[in-house]
């Protein structure tokens, strides 16, 4: 279960890292996975604390909600954590869109600091909603510290493949940070109360890059469509 809550926590660090100096990238994805180990391990040993982020802080009358809806400090972090995966992730698809050049070395993301920020940003929202869904399963918090452990060790494993693979295809990168969209979705619908199965999402997702990896295998043994230039055609016409 570790693992697969993990797979939106690596997409985001390898679409992020993917700013960073080649000679960097390995290193900042290194960093941004243990700081998920230390956030997990650090909220695993805090359990009182996060039962009690459940309790609400102040309510509020919203005409969608109940009357008197309770705000309590998770339904703060997951808000403020899919805003910002929402917006991180529409500047991504926007930048890609405009053919936004992709350098190594260049721009103002690509700087070690910035990207081990919005790692740690990141990382305190997923570390949040896994450890949730982990303290709902297992009640022994050594046996959930071990199985954050062995799934860190995967994902550092394979963290590398995976980024990779993300980056050098680019609609497989387009369709990683829809998914980013969302989770980012989802974190909002849940601060609102509005719980959402994770199996409907993870199905989802995996049925969706299902496809694309047909697609990918398609393109290779077919030649690409050429599309029509109609406003080429239309001012070469008498």
């Amino acid at each position: 279960m570790e693992i697969v809550l993990g797979i939106d926590n690596i997409i985001f660090i390898s679409i992020v890292v993917n700013r960073l100096p080649r000679e960097q990238q390995a290193r900042g994805r290194t960093i941004g996975l243990l700081l998920a180990l230390l956030f997990r391990i650090g909220l695993l040993l805090s359990i009182s604390w996060i039962v009690g982020l459940k309790t609400p802080l102040f309510h509020l009358d919203l005409p969608f909600r109940e009357p008197d809806f309770g705000v309590s400090g998770r339904d703060i972090i997951l808000f403020l954590g899919g805003l910002f995966l929402l917006a991180k992730s529409t500047t991504e698809i926007h930048g890609k869109l405009q053919g936004e050049e992709e350098e190594h070395g260049t721009g103002k993301y690509n700087t070690l600091s910035r990207v081990i920020f919005q790692i740690i940003v990141i990382d305190i929202v997923f570390s949040f909603d896994s450890i949730l869904t982990a303290v709902g399963l297992v009640n022994n918090v050594l046996v959930m510290i071990l199985a954050v452990i062995l799934a860190m060790g995967v994902m550092l494993a394979f963290s590398g493949y995976v980024a990779d693979f993300v980056n050098q295809n680019p609609t497989i990168k387009i369709l990683a940070l829809s998914f980013l969209i969302m989770i980012g979705a989802m974190l909002i619908m849940e601060a609102f109360h509005q719980e959402v199965p994770k199996g409907y999402v993870y199905f989802a997702m995996a049925f969706s890059l299902a496809v694309e990896l047909l697609n990918m295998r398609v393109r290779k043994k077919v030649p690409p469509v050429e599309l029509r230039d109609v406003k080429a055609q239309s001012t070469e016409q008498p």
